[in-house]
């Protein structure tokens, strides 16, 4: 009976310290090349707990050390994150054991600015954004999306505020890291919603009230709510495009009837005079590129906006905005990706935004596989 139970104890054991080492596979199932694209883990696939939090590294398959990060909710870790390349078709695996664990630089950055009326902004290495907030009601801002252009990897936002509040140096002119040279108006600016009901599109107002539902290094995660509907934004390393999810009230009709079915459009506000734009059919991606002018009339090259739509059926240009029509029922999520950049950085031609905004649309299609096993 002894020699039985020592024999289980001794596979027990065995078994444990075999979990000691673990390995994640990431597969590829397009042909094109991923670069530095954001994959989660759950915690519980690799016993990651709250008690052995900061015991664990990555490595890859060269032996070189991987930065992650650790999402936590209430202080449980519920996932990893980490950035990864993988060629077309093409899978890599990556050693989860005990060790010191490496830090990710932090690429992404989110929060609510008092200090300037209630703007809520947020970025990646890509771009900065911002919407408007209750203390800018007087001035009838939307629910649209404000485009900062930068040129730089840093994070820029507070140094932008605090320039303009405190020193006095204009985030409008170009310093030298980029500026906001956007227009939004009561528009849908660089990819905001609206519900477009019968030929009509409904542009909202500002938003009510914020929550900062993640923070991290690479991604970050808000909600704003809105009297119509509630949105949630996901910023992450990696990519230009920031993930959003809506979900409306059904839609007040003039004679106060309630419609629970009807078609929300996400946009592309198209400025005085359209310049170069460029969609597929079905409108489950539009994209825009414009002339980057200052407040001073200075050019600053061009700026560009798009918008992914994965369940639009329609595509059309009103009310001096490009539209990505989707059908959409009262009380669903509906999500949809935008984003923006600029000539001086990342994306020199127009083409070269056109081309990544297809890119991301079809990788969308076929998201990375992620598999975690206890043998190579």
């Amino acid at each position: 009976m002894k020699r039985i139970v020592l024999w289980i104890s001794l596979v027990a054991l065995l078994a444990s310290c075999n979990r000691e080492v673990q390995y994640i596979i990431v597969s590829n199932p397009s042909l094109e090349e991923r670069f530095d694209e954001l994959v989660e883990v759950a915690a519980a696939d690799l016993q990651l707990t709250r008690q052995n939090v900061g015991k664990y590294a990555l490595y890859d398959e060269n032996g070189d050390q991987v930065p992650f990060e650790v999402v936590c909710r209430d202080s449980v870790p519920v996932s990893v994150l980490f950035q990864v390349s993988v060629r077309g078709g093409m899978q890599n695996t990556y050693e989860w054991k005990k060790g010191k664990p490496l830090s990710p630089e932090t690429k992404v950055f989110a929060r609510f600015v008092p200090e300037r009326k209630d703007d809520f902004a947020w970025e990646n290495e890509y771009a900065a954004y911002r919407m408007y907030g209750p203390a800018l009601a007087n001035e009838y801002p939307s629910n649209g999306v404000d485009l900062w252009l930068k040129c730089t990897d840093e994070l820029i936002v507070d140094s932008f505020y605090y320039r303009e509040l405190q020193q006095g140096y204009s985030y409008h002119v170009n310093w030298g890291k980029g500026l906001d040279c956007y227009k939004v108006g009561h528009t849908l600016g660089c990819g905001g919603t609206a519900p477009f009901v019968g030929d009509s599109l409904y542009v909202g107002d500002h938003f009510n009230t914020w929550k900062i539902l993640e923070s991290g290094a690479l991604r970050t995660v808000f909600s704003l709510s809105y009297d119509n509907m509630e949105q949630i934004i996901t910023v992450q390393a990696g990519t230009p495009f920031c993930r959003s999810q809506v979900v409306y009230k059904p839609f007040a009709m003039p004679d106060g009837a309630l419609q629970d079915t009807f078609r929300v459009a996400a946009g592309i506000y198209l400025h005085d005079v359209m310049d170069n734009v460029s969609y597929s059919a079905q409108g489950n991606w539009i994209a825009y590129a414009e002339n980057a002018v200052s407040d001073a009339g200075v050019p600053q090259g061009r700026n560009y906006a798009a918008v992914i739509m994965p369940s639009a059926t329609g595509v059309l240009v009103q009310d001096n905005t490009l539209l990505s029509l989707a059908p959409y029922v009262a009380g669903d999520t509906l999500t949809y990706y935008f984003a923006g950049g600029w000539s001086q950085w990342q994306f020199h031609e127009d083409s070269d935004w056109f081309s990544e905004t297809v890119r991301r649309t079809n990788l969308l299609r076929y998201p990375l596989k992620v598999t975690v096993n206890t043998k190579r």
